[in-house]
Parts: structure tokens; C-alpha cells; sequence
């Protein structure tokens, strides 16, 4: 049933923050809920479906309350939206929540609202999976999760894995010893330890042992107690390595599984351990399985754009399955 509605602010200049610049926040509102938008005076009129007009009115309140406290970004006013569409009251210390505090004094906190399901479900539960496209922050704020539990000392190391396989690359064609070899898949992980100690700190706690970072095949044979532990590109990882890895978690550790289901790099013959995982362990106590989506990337636009293209033609146009060749036979002189 179409409705309209009106909602006015304190004053004007609280307004045209709402807006945003050149009344790209409002564009964003009417185009996530289908309504139109109609300025007056200090406020606004929005007339479309009854449940649209109420989603849109629920996400400017938080809006306004938002933007007395910080500058509206981009990832901001998509979480906000992300809140309003799902019916749930946006709670302004959601965004003001902190999950870490990099070297440089950067404050890291969510920026979507799956971001945020994901935080929350690596505070709560002993092992949680995050799984979604590049750009949705899973590894950066994973990293973050382990530094802020070493520095409380709920934990006395954290560990960095993830399997030795990227896009039809074998390690026995990269020049160096096993370690020269690995270095550059494990470079993200590096990347986010640095931002978020330093490169000095970092080193002082590589050489105590406090912080590891190393291939999934250094793994096996382990038990891994009081640990903050993330497998990333576990999309990448057999069957058998997965459970060889979860079945290493040892007393008082937490472990965060990264992946995309989207890029695996495995032979066209083997299934990803992470996806076996997902459907194993799905509805275990103290696992949580968090998928993110498109609307929580949080890198250039063009991503998010680039992501969604794909996954409409990947619907359109699914993958056919390799043909499998026969045995070797050599040919007869």
C-alpha cells in the first residue's frame, strides 16, 4: 500500500549532512528502498510501499543521530541501510565500537553491518568462519580480533596459516628455500601484523615466539593451546587439511577461518575443505559460520560493482564441468 511520510531535522546544516554531497546518501536510500525523496523547507516527504516509507524513515533517524557524532562515510551510511532493511533500530555505538588500535593510533571498527555479525561472532564463539568476496575485510579484521586478545592477554600467541596454493602458481617454480618460497602468499598476513604493531614490535614478538606466521603444512602434528589462530584463503585447503588443521585447536585458543568460495585455486578434481567444513560443522554450539556479501566490501566502489557483475553472469553462465581425460598411453612408432 503506498504512503508517504515526513521527517524533519534539528536544523539545516544537520540536513545536508544527512544528504551528503551532492545528495549522494539520499540516492543511495532511494535507490536500496524504491521511494522518493522530496526535500521541504528542513525536512523531507518520502512517499512510496508502506514498508519501504518505514525502512527509509528508520535509516535517516539513525542517520541524523549518526552524523552529530562523525562524518558520514560511504561504509557508514551502507551499514545504516544495511540495519533499516533487515527492520533493526541502529544503535550509534555499533559504528563507535572498537575492534583494535593500529601503531599509528588508527581506531579499527566495523564499517558494515555484516562486518559487525562477524566481529561479534569472534568475540563469541570459539571458532567462527568468515567466508565472502576480496574487499570485505575478513583477514584485516581477523588480524585486529587477535592483536586486541594478545594485548588483553586472553591469549599468548597468535598464529598465521594459510595453504601454499594461488592461481595455478606450484612453489616448485619459485626461485629460494621452502621459506623464500611461501613468503609472498603469507604477504596480507604480514601486511595486517605490521599495520596494526609495527614493524619493530612485530619482530620482538616473531623472535619470543609470541606471533607466528607459516604455510598449513607446518601445522600438522600440533596441539595449539592459548593461541589466536587464522587459517586465511582456506577456500584453498582439501578436505583432509582442513581437518587436519581443526583438529588442532588446543585448550583456551580461538580460531577464525577466512576464505572466498568464489576463488578456489584447487584442482578442478578436489572440493574445497572449506566448503566440506561449512556444511559439517553448521549448526555446532560455539562455531558460527558468518557470510559476507557484496554490500560489505569496504574497497573502492568499483569492487563492490566488479563483484556483483560477476555474480549475476556466474548465474547466468555456470561453470560446465572439465572433461576428464583418459590414462597416458604412449603412441605406438
Amino acid at each position: 500500500m503506498k504512503t508517504q511520510k515526513e521527517k524533519h531535522f534539528e536544523n539545516y546544516d544537520v540536513m545536508m549532512s544527512v544528504f551528503g554531497e551532492l545528495d549522494e546518501n539520499i540516492e543511495r536510500l532511494t535507490d536500496a528502498f524504491d521511494v522518493d525523496v522530496f526535500a521541504m523547507g528542513t525536512g523531507v516527504k518520502v512517499s512510496g510501499e508502506e514498508k519501504d516509507v518505514e525502512g527509509t524513515i528508520r535509516a535517516i533517524d539513525a542517520l541524523e543521530k549518526l552524523c552529530k557524532k562523525q562524518p558520514l562515510s560511504s561504509q557508514s551510511v551502507n551499514m545504516v541501510i544495511g540495519y533499516a532493511k533487515a527492520g533493526k533500530d541502529f544503535d550509534v555505538e555499533d559504528l563507535m565500537g572498537t575492534v583494535a588500535i593500529t601503531a599509528r593510533g588508527k581506531i579499527i571498527r566495523p564499517k558494515t553491518l555484516g562486518q559487525k555479525k562477524y566481529v561479534d561472532a569472534i568475540k563469541r564463539s570459539s571458532i567462527v568462519f568468515g567466508v565472502g568476496p576480496a574487499g570485505t575485510g575478513k583477514t584485516y579484521l581477523a588480524v585486529a580480533a587477535a592483536v586486541a586478545a594478545f594485548r588483553a592477554e586472553e591469549v599468548n600467541r597468535i598464529i598465521l596459516t594459510r595453504p601454499a596454493v594461488e592461481a595455478g602458481e606450484r612453489l616448485g617454480f619459485l626461485p629460494g628455500d621452502l621459506q623464500s618460497k611461501v613468503d609472498p602468499y603469507l604477504r596480507p598476513l604480514y601486511d595486517a601484523l605490521f599495520d596494526m604493531l609495527g614493524a619493530d614490535t612485530y619482530q620482538k614478538y616473531l623472535e619470543r615466539g609470541n606471533i607466528e606466521v607459516a604455510p598449513l603444512a607446518y601445522m600438522r602434528g600440533r596441539t595449539l593451546d592459548d593461541s589466536f589462530i587464522i587459517l586465511d584463503e582456506a577456500q584453498n585447503t582439501s578436505r583432509e587439511q582442513m581437518k587436519m588443521f581443526l583438529t588442532r585447536i588446543g585448550f583456551g585458543s580461538k580460531v577464525v577461518i577466512t576464505g572466498d568460495i568464489t576463488q578456489i585455486d584447487l584442482p578442478e578434481d578436489k572440493v574445497s575443505g572449506l566448503k566440506i567444513a561449512m556444511k559439517v560443522l553448521d549448526g555446532i554450539d560455539d562455531i558460527s559460520i558468518c557470510k559476507l556479501t557484496g554490500a560489505d566490501v569496504v574497497r573502492h566502489q568499483l569492487v563492490q560493482k566488479i563483484i556483483e557483475a560477476y555474480e549475476v553472469y556466474d548465474k547466468k553462465n555456470p561453470p560446465e564441468p572439465a572433461a576428464k581425460s583418459g590414462p597416458y598411453r604412449r603412441k605406438k612408432q
